[in-house]
Formats: C-alpha cells, sequence, structure tokens
C-alpha cells in the first residue's frame, strides 16, 4: 500500500461533518454565520466563492450562484452577471495568492453522466494549473497530493480577494464583499 503523509488532513477527518444540513449545501452553508469555517471567501449580491473541500489542486474554487437551480438557462440576467463578475473576480484572487500558469474552468450540467456531485445547484469549477503539475504521482500512483491545508489557501485568497477594488471587508469571518457587482 502506498502511504502520502498529510498530517493536515486531520481537520477534515475529525469534523463534525455536514450531518446538521438539511437540504442543498450551497443553499445553506451561505446562510449561516460562519463563512471561513465553511470556507466561503468572497460574496457578491448573486453568487459567492467557496473552497473545495476534495481539491483537485491548491486553490480548487467553485463560484455559485445563490440561485438554486440546475438548469444554466434558468439564471436571469442579474444572476448571470453577478456570477460571471465574481469568477473574473477569483482569477484575480488565484493569480495574486498562487500564481499559476493556467485554468481549469467548468460546469458539471446533467448530475452523474456529468461527473457532478450536487447536479441540483449549477456551480462553477476553476482549479488552478501550474506546468508538471500532473506528474508521476496521479499517473503512475493513481495519487494525488495536494501540498497546502485548505485553511492556508483560504488565508491567501481571502488576502487577494480583499486588496481588490471594491472589496469590503467586515472581519477574518467573514467573506469579503462586493457589493456593486451583481443584481441591485
Amino acid at each position: 500500500m502506498e502511504q502520502v503523509f498529510a498530517p493536515w488532513r486531520i481537520d477534515w477527518v475529525e469534523r463534525d461533518g455536514n450531518d446538521d444540513i438539511d437540504g442543498c449545501p450551497f443553499c445553506e452553508l451561505p446562510a449561516r454565520d460562519a463563512d471561513r469555517e465553511y470556507r466561503i471567501v468572497a460574496r457578491n449580491a448573486g453568487a459567492f466563492v467557496i473552497l473545495n473541500n476534495y481539491p483537485y489542486n491548491p486553490g480548487h474554487a467553485m463560484v455559485i450562484p445563490h440561485s438554486h437551480t440546475g438548469d444554466f438557462r434558468e439564471l436571469d440576467d442579474g444572476t448571470l452577471l453577478a456570477h460571471a463578475h465574481l469568477k473574473q473576480r477569483t482569477f484575480d484572487a488565484l493569480d495574486e495568492a498562487m500564481g499559476p500558469d493556467g485554468y481549469n474552468a467548468g460546469l458539471n450540467l446533467g448530475g452523474g453522466a456529468a461527473g457532478g456531485s450536487i447536479d441540483d445547484h449549477l456551480h462553477t469549477h476553476v482549479v488552478p494549473r501550474w506546468n508538471g503539475d500532473t506528474n508521476f504521482m496521479p499517473v503512475v500512483g493513481d495519487t494525488k497530493v495536494i501540498v497546502e491545508a485548505v485553511s492556508e489557501t483560504y488565508g491567501r485568497l481571502y488576502e487577494a480577494f480583499a486588496a481588490q477594488d471594491g472589496a469590503v471587508v467586515e472581519g477574518d469571518d467573514t467573506a469579503v464583499r462586493f457589493p456593486d457587482d451583481g443584481p441591485e
């Protein structure tokens, strides 16, 4: 058996879990007063950015509209614009905080057929990529090594979002807000 030493994962293993979520996590988590705990790093009127608990790479974030739908065509114009603005800001924050060489960004639409685990609330994955980030571990060992704890990534992205024009910072435990990006 191959072993990878990742002591930071103990926080995830020992967590209480999301057993107290009744319904859609993408609807419930932003309504709670615990942005840092749930890794919500930025918000505007129509969408929010949350770090992926199971990242493909460090900095793997999701930009999620507040509207609960699995059909992209159901988003109104204001929500589409807010979602797009927050994606732009996410690319900028990741550039500043992590300096990737590129990105994979996209939606899993169509449930299990598209590879999505939460198919009734659409979300855009933004995955930073670096030249050479696919090395022998995933290719030969069927193992991906994430080199930074998600809590550390949160701190770096929080600072990068907070430095952007139009950012409103209300405290370390509250996501950076962009009140001018999105529907009125």
